[in-house]
């Protein structure tokens, strides 16, 4: 079902040889050199909302979530979930009782989900995938407290929600464009998701069709997806139609952030989308990797891929918003060390506010900016930003 939906928002997305994810490009790369970005410090992008509640620090060990020196103050609907009357209590206040099948009982109940667990961190490693079920919602909120960490073992998806997987029922005659679930994943470490063995669609960590996704505080290590081909994407998360073309909001977390905890994947190698807009606030892209090769379409001899060592945006009209994030340190084979972003109607734009987008490593055809791929009519506007 997956696939046949995805074929049919691709015809209704774009027309013409660029339709979802054929960038006209991608062979072959361009010749433009692009420019270092510093403006004034007048922001377009989120600065006027109210500022969060303090998160939980993580505890154990990676990096922090989030980008230290990100300034911007996160509007209300970007902020973390109210999880003070939890529907589902995972744990008894021991690590014992938190286990993979707690897990995923929990998550397939919806509702607000947080857990006990005992006072000190603790990975639960699922023995198969945790997953959304349409009609427990609308709103269903995961909470780490800042203590969680849920790993695929290195095996196997660790979220999944598709609102036109019949599976998972589905709740309206719309699946492709519905307004739940409205999930929330916050306060968590996601590790060592591996989609590869699941389907060639990528979401090595979480995988997010339709209804609202949002990721508040937290950090995303050693996952990983397919690592060939055109268009496979998201080591740490990818999403696919998101309600009324609404963004999907990443707030102060992680992505890698330290050498030997990067995520890897075809391309995306933090995260990847078709048709989706982003607004992320606060976070930090480094050390992730685009393992394809060839670029989209693939070159003759090629798998594909490579592209957006930390962001693959693909499809038709959308918006890459980042406000003080940093992306650094990421590597591709093709294109797009930092951001690959291709609004095949030519009518998407990226907006970067006080942030730094700085040594990447790799890839060509960068029109406007070093490390950011896109056509040369994509609009981008830079305020107290560097990118260099």
């Amino acid at each position: 079902m997956r696939r046949s939906l995805g074929l049919i928002l691709c015809l209704s997305m774009a027309t013409g040889v660029a339709a979802c994810g054929d960038d006209p490009h991608g062979g072959d790369g361009g010749t433009g050199t692009g420019g270092a970005g510093a403006t004034s410090s007048s922001g377009a992008g989120p600065g006027s909302g109210g500022s969060a509640p303090e998160p939980p620090m993580h505890e154990g060990d990676g990096p922090a979530a989030g980008n230290p020196e990100g300034s911007c103050a996160v509007p209300a609907e970007a902020q973390a979930a109210d999880t003070s009357s939890p529907t589902t209590v995972i744990g008894d206040g021991t690590p014992e009782s938190c286990t993979s099948e707690a897990v995923v009982s929990a998550v397939a109940a919806g509702g607000i989900i947080t857990f006990d667990c005992g006072p000190e961190p603790i990975t639960i490693t699922l023995e198969e995938t945790a997953k959304i079920f349409n009609d427990t919602g609308p709103e269903i909120v995961i909470d780490g407290g800042g203590l969680v960490t849920l790993s695929g073992g290195g095996q196997r998806r660790i979220l999944y929600m598709n609102t036109c997987d019949e599976a998972q029922v589905w709740t309206t005659p719309n699946c492709d464009n519905q307004d739940h679930p409205r999930l929330t994943v916050q306060n968590l470490t996601f590790l060592g998701g591996n989609s590869t063995n699941d389907d060639d669609e990528g979401g090595g960590a979480i995988f997010a069709q339709g209804g609202r996704l949002k990721v508040v505080n937290s950090r995303f290590f050693n996952n990983t997806c397919d690592p060939a081909g055109p268009d496979i994407g998201g080591a740490g998360i990818r999403a696919f139609m998101q309600y009324n073309g609404l963004p999907l909001h990443v707030v102060n977390s992680t992505f890698g952030g330290a050498e030997g905890y990067g995520n890897e994947c075809a391309n995306g190698g933090g995260i990847s989308s078709i048709g989706v807009s982003w607004t992320v606030i606060n976070s930090l892209f480094s050390h992730n990797r685009a393992l394809g090769n060839g670029g989209n379409p693939a070159m003759a001899g090629t798998p594909g891929g490579g592209s957006g060592g930390a962001i693959y945006n693909d499809g038709a009209t959308m918006t890459l918003t980042l406000c003080g994030t940093r992306i650094e340190r990421n590597e591709v084979n093709a294109h797009g060390s930092a951001i690959f972003f291709v609004s095949n109607d030519h009518t998407g734009n990226i907006v970067i506010d006080r942030s730094v987008i700085t040594n990447n490593i790799g890839g060509s055809w960068y029109p406007t900016y070093p490390q950011i791929s896109n056509h040369d009519d994509t609009p981008i506007m830079v305020t107290a930003s560097t990118i260099q």
